[in-house]
């Protein structure tokens, strides 16, 4: 099935052919959509596992990687049934090619689709949308029996740049080359989709040649801008787009490099972070407010432990190498400390008045739930700390504005020096306050903003290094769950029913996922 998807796509007739090829592989794959399990063999699995097909592997994943990078509009409908031009043999040609732009046009005006006329203006890249589905779809099958590899995601994980020189280690199989430029661009171009962003995952995450150009790139805001809009617009993404772009930026910032440079680049208005203007705004700042957004918005919503641990490990990763805070970003990081400690007195109350309280045969079961509610909260309380205890002992001198943000909200912090679980944490946070609280009163009362500053940045200057105790450098890796596949594979298929174009499915039989969550 793969031989007619090397033909360039250039005549008209040529994208639908493609177009058809690609959404018929679409459709035979999709008895998975009527099985709640996962189905790890199947007749068209046997067959893309066989010899033939599996040949043309790495021709097949690489074309549908150009059909996406290419982004070619849907051509318009011809409306000539006989070809002019050729003689003798024109008339057959011309049939079938009135027959191939005839079915074309009932596709593109959405002939069968449910809503006529808006098909082709809601995928005007008709190809290119189908492929990605196609190639998400064959990644994400199952390893064959007996530990046989599943060959499409072996050419997804190993493929290389055009550029690149370097031989072919002989253990790879189904590598081939790609011009890395181009995809990138791509890739920064489509993340409004899941599916852009689910390819985007799967490079970063198992493609090390790619993870490795796109760290190296000098334009990362182009990636990291869009994946930060998603989730600023939590509310209207669905939680797995949300989570594949959360573990995008932790995958990132795994990379100390990356930690470095994003607080090199700086943004001119950004338009669409509506609560406050910002005008100007470093990328590493920007990235620190949209994530503690995300935390904020998960604490009062969803309060998913999964996304909070993701965040907070994204934040970790970055704070030894924070710089140059916005002031903005800064009061963000206290501000949400104080939304953490408020919360934390709060349910402490409440796990105190439940064990004195009056407790009947039916109440036992809710003590556990406050000492869970506890130990989450003073989890992430604790992580809290640690970030900024981290960005304190690794870069105090380059973050005045942290420093400003302490020392404004210090009583915040006295109720933890106490306590048994964050004593040691404390201490470099109580030395800190404690200096500068020391210098601001040595330079008198009524100070202005101004010159509060001043006294922060020299004292930045003259706290000696040693009396901040060193703690583990903080680093968080991401590891996929262990069987990745119960999430991606329904995930990949409500993805193919919610934007495969022109196709639809019978919704009532559908098993793989429940439709609400479609």
């Amino acid at each position: 099935g793969g031989d007619q998807r090397d033909i360039p796509a250039g005549a008209d007739i040529t994208y639908s052919i493609l177009f058809e090829a690609v959404t018929t592989m679409l459709v035979l794959l999709s008895y998975q959509l009527f099985h709640k399990e996962i189905l790890r063999d199947g007749l068209i699995y046997q067959y893309l596992m066989k010899e033939r097909c599996v040949s043309l592997t790495s021709r097949l994943v690489k074309t549908l990687l150009y059909n996406f990078i290419r982004q070619e509009k849907c051509p318009p409908p011809t409306t000539h049934i006989f070809d002019q031009q050729s003689d003798g043999g024109g008339l057959l040609y011309g049939l079938a090619s009135g027959v191939a732009s005839g079915l074309w046009s009932v596709f593109t005006l959405g002939g069968a689709s449910s809503k006529p006329g808006l098909e082709q203006e809601q995928n005007p890249l008709p190809l290119s949308n189908q492929s990605l589905l196609l190639l998400l779809v064959l990644a994400n099958l199952t390893d064959g029996p007996n530990d046989c590899p599943n060959p499409y995601r072996q050419a997804v994980t190993c493929f290389k740049n055009t550029q690149d020189t370097s031989s072919i280690p002989t253990e790879q199989h189904h590598t081939f080359q790609i011009n890395f430029n181009s995809l990138y661009t791509a890739l920064c171009e489509q993340q409004r989709s899941d599916q852009a962003t689910l390819l985007l995952y799967t490079l970063l995450h198992q493609n090390t040649n790619m993870r490795n150009y796109m760290l190296s790139r000098t334009d990362m805001e182009n990636l990291v801008v869009p994946i930060l809009e998603i989730l600023y617009h939590v509310e209207d993404r669905n939680s797995h787009h949300v989570y594949m772009a959360l573990i995008i930026l932790l995958i990132l910032t795994e990379d100390d490099t990356f930690n470095r440079s994003i607080h090199e680049v700086v943004l001119k208005n950004i338009t669409w972070y509506s609560e406050r203007q910002l005008t100007e705004i470093s990328l590493g700042s920007l990235l620190i407010l949209v994530v503690i957004r995300t935390i904020q918005y998960n604490m009062t919503r969803t309060r998913d432990k999964y996304l909070h641990t993701n965040c907070l490990a994204a934040l970790a990763n970055m704070s030894a190498q924070f710089r140059c805070l916005h002031q903005y970003a800064a009061q963000r990081i206290i501000s949400l400390f104080a939304l953490l400690s408020k919360k934390h007195n709060k349910v402490l109350e409440q796990a105190t008045q439940s064990l004195r309280g009056p407790r009947g045969a039916d109440d036992s079961s809710v003590l556990p739930d406050y000492a869970q509610d506890l130990n989450v909260i003073e989890e992430v309380i604790r992580m809290m700390l640690e970030i900024i205890n981290s960005c304190l002992s690794n870069s105090l001198h380059h973050n005045p504005n942290l420093v400003y943000a302490l020392l404004y909200k210090r009583e915040l912090f006295e109720q933890f020096r106490t306590h048994p679980s964050f004593q040691d944490i404390m201490q470099n946070l109580d030395t800190v306050i404690g200096f500068f609280s020391q210098r601001l009163e040595a330079a008198g009362t009524d100070l202005s903003v101004e010159r509060v500053q001043e006294v922060i940045m020299k004292g930045a200057q003259a706290l000696p290094n040693d009396r901040l105790k060193k703690f583990p450098e903080l680093k968080f890796k991401y590891v996929e769950e262990d069987q990745p596949e119960d999430f991606f594979i329904p995930y990949v298929w409500s993805l193919v029913f919610n934007s495969g174009v022109g196709l639809h499915w019978s919704t009532t039989n559908i098993q793989l996922f429940s439709m609400d969550s479609a």
